[in-house]
């Protein structure tokens, strides 16, 4: 595995093309528009530059990394890609068409990944004539500093195709856990309800938002209180994860609570927004 593809040049996508490219793959990112793609790379440049005024890099490291990305707005300059990784918004209709294009752009030895946290990877492997292909590698934000990575086996998934998701992620020098494809796989199926359940500890006055989560970082020893990172991970994001939860496992404590609906129909959305349980 040589030349590794991105799709999507959000915050995802650009933590994913740079860990890439550090560990040594060449790397093309490819967004709807030439614009937003180049932009990437330029966002991706201030940060390396950051990271030389630091030493953590040195100024040639940054030119070696920068030299291994570039951009398109062209799925047909995949074509070429032994991986190409999805990394677009959190919508299964949204990510089956974009893995209709891939599968029918790139060459039918490569692998296509996807990055969602939540959403079923069989369906994406399914709407490709590749499913033995298909598997998800879930990196989390923002994918530069955190270590982990759900490797995701949907039951379509051949070994072959395992084990060279399970290299790449180890190459990136992340740690990798083993999954089966299951709505929310590891981390978020432990996380959401324990979100949605602060919410609810709240909603019932037993404390603040403020007290809840000095006690949870106090007493669990956790970087944040589950307001703070209920706002940092996005109010609407937080809803579709829950509803995803909820339609596989029909758990009613998975039901989103009237808070996080109330939010987002206020387009309060958390730190994006500049207001959500919190005002920034």
């Amino acid at each position: 595995m040589k030349k590794v593809g991105i799709c999507g040049s959000g915050i995802m996508g650009s933590g994913l093309a740079e860990v890439a490219a550090k560990a040594g793959y060449t790397v093309v990112v490819r967004s709807r528009s030439a614009a937003t793609a180049q932009a990437m790379i330029t966002s991706i440049e201030k940060g390396l530059d950051k990271q030389v005024q630091r030493e953590k890099i040195s100024a040639d490291d940054k030119a070696a990394i920068l030299g291994r990305l570039s951009a398109t707005d062209k799925i047909a300059d995949l074509a070429d890609c032994d991986l190409v990784i999805e990394s677009v918004v959190e919508d299964l209709a949204v990510k089956k068409a974009l893995f209709i294009e891939l599968d029918k752009a790139v060459k039918p030895s490569a692998i296509l990944a996807t990055n969602t946290s939540t959403l079923p990877v069989v369906e994406m492997a399914m709407a490709t004539g590749r499913p033995d292909k298909v598997c998800g590698t879930h990196f989390f934000n923002p994918a530069t500093a955190m270590p982990l990575v759900e490797v995701v086996r949907p039951i379509t998934a051949s070994d072959e195709t395992m084990d060279a998701a399970n290299a790449f992620t180890a190459k990136c020098g992340k740690s990798g856990v083993q999954v089966k494809d299951r709505a929310g796989f590891i981390v978020n199926a432990l996380l959401f309800p324990y979100l949605n359940n602060a919410i609810r500890i709240w909603e019932t006055g037993t404390a603040s938002m403020e007290d809840i989560d000095t006690a949870m970082k106090g007493g669990c020893n956790f970087p944040m209180g589950p307001f703070a990172l209920l706002d940092l991970i996005g109010i609407d994001t937080t809803i579709s994860i829950l509803n995803a939860l909820q339609s596989e496992f029909k758990q009613s404590h998975l039901e989103p609570a009237d808070s996080l609906k109330k939010l987002l129909a206020e387009g309060k959305l958390g730190r994006k927004t500049k207001q959500g349980f919190f005002t920034y």
